[in-house]
């Protein structure tokens, strides 16, 4: 794990209408581990994600990407590899089009790993319309599309829903790989001991702030719990307001 991060968010604040979702969200994300990123519905998962790719105008915040400042920017999005929970594609399109698409947009020249093209057995499907597609090899070709383009961070949102048991295990081992590369990867999934498999680094949002965000390791540790399912359950116990990252409230700290 590097110990400069490749993305620094500092004071994120994002309100739709009167509703506030994020609230003054600080937090890095590393190179060279997996970070995820857990809390129940409405805490402000997808906002943070969509900030970080540029596609939610904050309130106020900065979010700075390999050291550069993105406001106003979209340059970073080509570095960065989005698996979305749910990937819509034109019917009309088949879904090797999808990929060519993709080639198309990053030019000739791109560098391309298309490892999970060939690990998912994607390549007689490619002439398929897209809407024929399964549920499973929509998502196979979903992650195959988001590691397409070697990015320096991917976004993947519930990677292995939909996928079958041979394909979730490749695409997991494909994580484990682009991490010891030194790439940075960020995951939201309701699957947490799935998250334990993986994750490095854990960073729990509720209501809108960060509750916590230290090691998988250190949070264990803190919380005396045996799995990452009970850890989680004994933040949202006890999750009242922001604390500094790395580190639990203190009792006196704690509203019941």
């Amino acid at each position: 794990m590097s110990s400069t991060p490749l993305v620094v968010m500092r004071g994120l604040t994002k309100r739709f209408a009167k509703h506030p979702v994020l609230q003054g969200i600080d937090l890095d994300i590393p190179r060279g581990a997996v970070t995820a990123i857990i809390g129940p519905n409405g805490a402000g998962k997808t906002t943070l994600n969509k900030a970080m790719l540029g596609l939610v105008r904050l309130d106020q915040g900065t979010v700075h990407f390999d050291g550069v400042d993105t406001a106003g920017r979209i340059d970073h999005r080509s570095r960065i590899g989005y698996m979305p929970q749910t990937p819509r594609y034109p019917d009309s399109f088949a879904a090797g089009d999808v990929l060519r698409l993709l080639r198309d947009f990053r030019g000739a020249d791109a560098r391309t790993d298309e490892e999970l093209i060939a690990s998912f057995e994607l390549s007689p499907l490619l002439e398929v319309p897209a809407r024929a597609l399964s549920g499973g090899q929509r998502q196979r070709l979903n992650a195959a599309a988001a590691f397409l383009f070697v990015p320096d961070l991917l976004l993947l949102d519930e990677p292995t829903a939909g996928l079958d048991p041979v394909a979730s295990g490749i695409l997991k081992d494909k994580i484990r790989s682009v991490r010891e590369e030194g790439r940075a990867v960020i995951i939201t999934s309701h699957i947490l001991s799935e998250l334990q498999e993986l994750a490095d680094v854990v960073v729990f949002l509720h209501e809108g702030r960060v509750q916590w965000s230290g090691s998988l390791e250190a949070l264990m540790t803190r919380t005396g719990a045996d799995s990452l399912e009970r850890a989680i359950a004994h933040l949202m116990q006890h999750s009242t307001t922001a604390v500094p990252q790395g580190r639990m409230k203190k009792p006196s700290e704690i509203s019941l």
